[in-house]
């Protein structure tokens, strides 16, 4: 890919195709498809502690891992396939965040159940259209706010593990929620 926009959110800065196409062509999209919803959940916590780019290196081992992101054969997946899971360098092996992503599943089924979709769900925290910043600068973004805080103080009533506040709002940001690419990113209008 190359760079036929040259003014990117500074993070998007690099030269790494995988994470430049992320940046021009997901991150801040609105999201309303529950699978992806599913997926964006389990990338960000598995994210916890690392660096963004390296789960992007290691999102295909992630959709084998975790069946296509499909969280009703996440909910179903044995203790036996999970403790598999922590031998598969394709992706990171922590056990907490293996297992997780079964908890997840389970209270992510018990959403759609309740609300009839995880999107309606999710959305209602910003009214239904996404919160959109004017941020210059990198420096302005901030790691949470009291819409992250809401969503995972009720995620986490829900029985979901690895949504703390920091972590959602990178999820919010990644599903369009919240637009935060900078004024000056080809990005920003695509996304508002």
């Amino acid at each position: 890919m190359s760079d036929v926009h040259p003014t990117r959110c500074h993070w998007a800065r690099n030269n790494d195709e995988d994470y430049l196409r992320y940046h021009d062509e997901e991150w801040g999209v609105p999201v309303h498809d529950d699978r992806k919803h599913f997926e964006m959940l389990i990338l960000e916590g598995a994210q916890a502690g690392l660096s963004w780019q390296t789960i992007l290196n290691k999102r295909e081992g992630y959709r084998r891992a975790f069946k296509a992101f499909d969280p009703e054969s996440v909910a179903a997946m044995t203790d036996e396939e999970l403790e598999t899971l922590l031998g598969d360098a394709s992706i990171v092996r922590n056990r907490l965040k293996v297992f997780g992503a079964r908890k997840n599943a389970r209270a992510f089924l018990a959403i759609q159940q309740e609300f009839g979709s995880f999107d309606t769900y999710v959305w209602q925290f910003v009214g239904g259209a996404p919160i959109v910043n004017q941020w210059r600068e990198m420096a302005e973004v901030p790691a949470t706010t009291a819409v992250s805080d809401a969503l995972s103080k009720d995620l986490k009533k829900r029985g979901m593990t690895f949504v703390g506040s920091t972590i959602m709002y990178a999820y919010m940001q990644a599903t369009g929620m919240v637009n935060d690419h900078l004024l000056e990113c080809w990005r920003y209008r695509d996304c508002c």
